[in-house]
């Protein structure tokens, strides 16, 4: 199963596009597919004691535990992914562990294109995940309305689809 962590609250949140690209790609390669969307799926402020036991903690956990991949899409917000998957992180931890991980940014212009570093190097030393060396990184001007309108970036997204099946398929064997 590969799962995709969409990130964003925002109800027309760019990142999400970019998730539903990948879940297509992935459902037409006949890839089982799961998305956990932080918008419908309400996590607690991690606390460091009871928001644990939370159940959509303990769902997001398992999937995570379970995932062959993990995508993740989000905004990035002054430069950074934003709080709502670095909560989530926090809250999953240890599921993480050992993880192939496939990260596509929506940002509001150029200048943030290194904003998935912090939370790589997180998911890298703290949980040795893989992460796919290959990103998504977009910017408002490749979207129309709800659409991916940008030929280079759909090209990207195929990219990191096939990179990141290729190293979760070599992994499995």
């Amino acid at each position: 199963m590969h799962l995709i962590i969409s990130s964003s609250l925002h109800p027309t949140s760019r990142s999400r596009i970019l998730a539903r690209e990948v879940c297509a790609r992935l459902e037409s390669q006949g890839r089982e597919v799961t998305v956990f969307d932080l918008s419908e799926r309400v996590l607690p402020p991690c606390d460091g004691a009871t928001a644990y036991g939370d159940s959509e903690v303990l769902t997001l956990s398992g999937l995570i535990r379970e995932a062959d991949s993990i995508f993740v899409a989000s905004p990035v917000y002054n430069y950074d992914v934003n709080a709502a998957i670095k909560n989530a992180v926090e809250l999953t931890g240890k599921a993480w562990t050992g993880k192939v991980v496939a990260l596509m940014l929506a940002a509001g212009g150029q200048g943030s294109y290194m904003s998935a570093m912090g939370l790589a190097n997180s998911l890298m030393l703290d949980f040795r995940c893989l992460i796919v060396p290959r990103f998504v990184y977009s910017t408002g001007e490749n979207f129309e309305g709800d659409q991916l309108a940008d030929e280079d970036i759909a090209e990207r997204v195929d990219q990191l689809v096939n990179e990141t099946l290729r190293i979760a398929d070599a992994l499995a064997m």
